[in-house]
């Protein structure tokens, strides 16, 4: 009797995703990803064009903030969306949200409505992502899972090349209108494409309850911050900037004690590497989104770029972040610590050099920075996920999963508030003249070095190994 033993089967390979039957579920999922990734690297392109034509400089950060919250609250009500209504359902539904908010922008006669549509972009974005990831273990075979997911890392690498592009060719015709039609059309698609490909019940899990009071900080929180930046009186700024961080404080004690938690029951205790990697990670995509936010219009202003030139200048920080992930990801797992402290100490470099380049120097000294800034959070992001996860109970590893991306969103929103706030303190709320930027706009992004010096200390203490 032969003792051999028959080898598994060879994973499937890439081609299997062109299947005639998978490839249209393979494009659907990947317009959805794809709606979400280049959202942002085309708005932020258009953002002084945007100003422009229907005022809007004080609420700059608002744009940015609402899209993101907007995203924070709907990916953490879409999994509840797709055991209620069904996958098919929700992901239309969502789809329905982000085309509405895509109008809404383009139509937008003044910024607050503009906001407003963003935020509900936001909405739409969040979910659809959340859901797509859903749809994964509805759509395909287990087998092609790990396809998928490098497929959907694919995306967002693409998005950063071709997001600049998109909103950059739109702002040099004079029509950033068509950037959010032009989304509007692809959610309608998107929308078809799900009521004919998508099944109406999922294999989802059933999930625990809506954290509704974290949520409700989190948009008292935010709304504090921004809210600082449009009030008059020293007084008045102070007390919205205060009680926006306390909300954000009082966020962390109520998810301790809840049953229903938005993220980790150890986020805020720094005693523990899940708190510790969280802090990193809010702390340090706060200190870097004001290059975002406000990036496009000062190299626009001050090193004469055009915006196409400034989206992709901007868009530097995506395409560093992705070629340092890819040269660290076979790093020794010996090494990790090494990496998150090498990587907070070079997202500390490059908010510090990016502040001096940004108001002093030349666009080559910026395009650079922005390369380090990105490349700081790509050597050491895949190591700080791990350890926040490693680092929580059995019982809260999916949690804290999942909190990974989502403290990514809260650090983003919250500094996006922050440096519209800011902006206008400095005196930004009309609009970015040159000599004012020149004096004034160091103290923009160099504010939040500070910011990046606690995810720099954070990152040291969890580095030890």
């Amino acid at each position: 009797m032969s003792t051999a033993k028959t080898p598994p089967p060879a994973a499937p390979g890439w081609r299997a995703l062109l299947d005639r039957d998978l490839a249209p579920r393979f494009a659907l999922l990947c317009l959805g990803v794809w709606l979400n990734a280049a959202d942002t690297l085309v708005t932020v392109t258009i953002m002084p064009s945007v100003a422009r034509e229907i005022g809007g400089y004080q609420y700059f950060g608002w744009s940015v903030a609402a899209f993101l919250l907007g995203s924070i609250l709907a990916g953490a009500c879409a999994g509840k969306l797709s055991i209620r209504f069904g996958l098919r359902r929700a992901t239309a539904l969502a789809g329905v949200a982000y085309a509405v908010g895509c109008a809404a922008s383009a139509l937008a006669p003044e910024f607050l409505t503009f906001v407003a549509g963003r935020l509900v972009q936001g909405l739409g974005a969040g979910a659809i992502v959340a859901l797509c990831y859903v749809a994964i273990t509805a759509l395909f075979p287990e087998s092609l899972w790990p396809r998928v997911y490098g497929a959907i890392a694919g995306v967002w690498g693409a998005a950063t090349l071709l997001g600049p592009l998109s909103g950059g060719l739109f702002a040099q015709a004079g029509f950033w209108r068509g950037a959010f039609w032009l989304f509007f059309a692809q959610a309608l698609i998107f929308i078809a494409a799900v009521l004919v490909m998508v099944p109406a019940a999922p294999r989802a899990p059933q999930g625990g309850a809506i954290p509704k009071r974290q949520l409700a900080l989190l948009t008292i929180g935010v709304s504090l911050i921004a809210a600082a930046g449009v009030t008059h009186g020293a007084l008045t700024v102070g007390l919205c900037a205060l009680f926006g961080v306390l909300a954000l404080a009082a966020l962390l004690l109520i998810n301790g004690r809840s049953r229903n938690r938005l993220l980790p029951g150890s986020a805020g205790d720094l005693t523990t590497a899940t708190g510790l990697g969280l802090l990193v990670i809010f702390a340090c995509e706060a200190a870097a989104i004001g290059f975002t936010v406000y990036g496009p219009a000062f190299l626009q202003a001050l090193h004469g770029a055009s915006p196409l030139l400034a989206g992709y200048v901007i868009g530097a920080i995506a395409a560093g972040w992705t070629l340092c992930a890819l040269a660290v990801s076979g790093l020794p797992r010996r090494h990790e610590g090494l990496a998150i402290r090498g990587g907070a100490s070079v997202i500390l470099l490059g908010v510090a050099w990016g502040a001096v380049e940004m108001a002093h120097g030349a666009l080559i000294g910026v395009t650079m920075s922005m390369l380090v800034l990105g490349a700081g959070f790509g050597l050491c992001w895949a190591f700080l996920a791990r350890r926040v996860i490693a680092g929580a109970p059995d019982h809260e590893q999916a949690l804290a999963s999942a909190a990974v991306p989502t403290t990514q969103l809260i650090g983003g929103a919250a500094g996006a508030a922050a440096a519209g706030a800011l902006a206008n303190v400095l005196g930004f709320a009309g609009g970015i003249d040159p000599a004012m930027g020149r004096t004034a706009g160091f103290w923009l992004f160099a504010a939040f070095v500070p910011l990046a010096l606690i995810g720099w200390a954070a990152a040291w203490r969890l580095g030890r190994d």
